[in-house]
């Protein structure tokens, strides 16, 4: 397969059959904020704001660099956060303001010593 083919039949998120380190099988307890990235993906669905095939297509079209370098609630926090802008249902100030704001209310709660 060419490269051109490979970009164009190959989704970036289609690893099946390259070389990879082994994969972790084993449970492990998610973080906070991943559990709310869960519950966030299932109201966004429940409500047909997004699908879990947009999900998807969300992440796909994210790159093989994002997709390679995010972890895998961090693909879909992302992907929620572009379809959202191109809904306009969120725009990037109101997400940064917001995101902002939950910044200051942590930094208060647990302030560093």
């Amino acid at each position: 397969m060419t490269d051109t083919e490979h970009l164009i039949n190959r989704l970036p998120n289609d690893i099946g059959g390259l070389a990879a380190d082994p994969v972790d099988t084993s449970d492990h307890e998610l973080l906070p904020w991943e559990k709310r990235c869960h519950a966030l993906a299932d109201v966004l669905d429940y409500n047909k704001i997004i699908s879990t095939e947009a999900k998807r297509r969300g992440v796909e079209s994210l790159g093989a660099t994002a997709v390679g370098s995010l972890t895998y609630y961090e693909r879909w926090i992302v992907a929620f956060a572009n379809i959202l802008f191109q809904q306009q249902i969120l725009t990037p100030s109101e997400l940064a303001r917001k995101m902002d704001e939950v910044r200051a209310r942590h930094a208060t709660m647990y302030p560093l010593p």
